[in-house]
């Protein structure tokens, strides 16, 4: 069954502390509910963007790394779930789901699949 991505988007300088009892409620819900559903296979809160380190290559092949998230982006990636779920309709409704319980914007990608030939681990 295939894998979804549904990470949660924070604002910059979002400060997850000052979240309401309601909201996580709902969220404690869902997750409950994906788990009940057999659909969750992963799940994650991040720290805040000003928290990253990001690694870049340079031309001569050395690696820098530098404070702060790879992308200056208003908005960054603060929680996700990993579902297996048989399509990416399932996939967006339990997207629905999570922007609704986290009252926020929620992407929702498909994992590549990759070949059993090119898997480091069988």
């Amino acid at each position: 069954m295939p894998q979804y991505l549904v990470a949660i988007q924070h604002p910059d300088g979002y400060d997850g502390s000052k979240e309401g009892e309601e909201m996580i409620r709902d969220i404690v819900a869902l997750n409950k509910e994906m788990v009940a559903a057999g659909i969750r296979t992963f799940v994650g809160g991040l720290s805040a963007a000003a928290d990253a380190k990001s690694l870049r290559r340079q031309a001569d092949g050395k690696v820098v790394v530098t404070d702060g998230p790879y992308l200056e982006t208003k908005e960054h990636i603060g929680g996700f779930w990993v579902l297996e779920v048989a399509d990416l309709d399932a996939a967006l409704e339990w997207g629905r789901k999570a922007a609704i319980a986290c009252r926020t914007g929620v992407e929702v990608r498909p994992f590549i699949v990759v070949p059993p030939k090119y898997r480091a681990v069988s």
